[in-house]
């Protein structure tokens, strides 16, 4: 399954970029594949992933991570303004 994820950042790009790279082997462990990432060219703080997921169900354990909770909060995602588009093929 592929998905569109939105969020505001706090923190600015740069710094959730580099944690965001850091984490490769958390998003492995719960199958989790970037397809791409990066932002409007006018707004360096609203941030767009477009991941595949092996399932919702691995992905949503992820998100209940504490470890990785704590890295998207450290990286300045407003978890609050998240958006997620499941994209149908």
């Amino acid at each position: 399954m592929k998905i569109i994820i939105s969020s505001e950042l706090t923190k600015g790009y740069e710094l959730w970029k580099n944690l965001f790279l850091s984490t490769d082997s958390q998003r492995e462990k719960y199958g989790v594949k970037v397809l791409a990432y990066g932002h409007a060219q006018d707004n360096e703080n609203k941030i767009y992933q477009v991941l595949e997921v092996e399932s919702m169900e691995r992905m949503q354990e992820g998100l209940q991570d504490p470890e990785i909770a704590k890295l998207r909060t450290d990286a300045g995602v407003n978890l609050d303004s998240q958006e997620v588009v499941f994209l149908v093929e």
